[in-house]
């Protein structure tokens, strides 16, 4: 038996055996959970601490990183093989935030597949 499932919440689609990310009728990604975390090739990292805005602020300019507030703390994501506590300790060495490098998760992938993604309808 195959059933479809539908949804944007990543901890529902974890659940799955096989997944498919389509955004604009395109096929971003496909296969295990497992399978589609590796191939999209990020790492992660997890940020807490007080005043995020700050940290958001100093990432901005910083093409490398995809900020994504979750809860109280902030994913970033790269594709590139810079390690982001080292790169946050040259940009602000006196920072008080707590990074820790966290497994990349299937919403980390998500919004990285689809931040771009863009209706040709336009």
């Amino acid at each position: 038996m195959t059933v479809l499932v539908s949804t944007h919440y990543m901890d529902e689609a974890e659940r799955c055996h096989r997944l498919a990310y389509i955004s604009y009728g395109r096929l971003l990604a496909a296969g295990t959970a497992a399978e589609v975390v590796e191939r999209a090739g990020l790492r992660t990292w997890q940020v807490r601490g007080a005043d995020l805005p700050a940290l958001l602020a100093l990432i901005g300019a910083a093409r490398e990183w995809m900020a994504v507030p979750f809860g109280s703390a902030v994913h970033l994501s790269s594709a590139g093989s810079t390690d982001f506590a080292q790169w946050l300790q040259m940009q602000a060495p006196d920072h008080a935030w707590v990074v820790e490098r966290v497994p990349t998760g299937l919403e980390d992938v998500f919004i990285a597949l689809t931040q771009d993604a863009r209706d040709n309808f336009n």
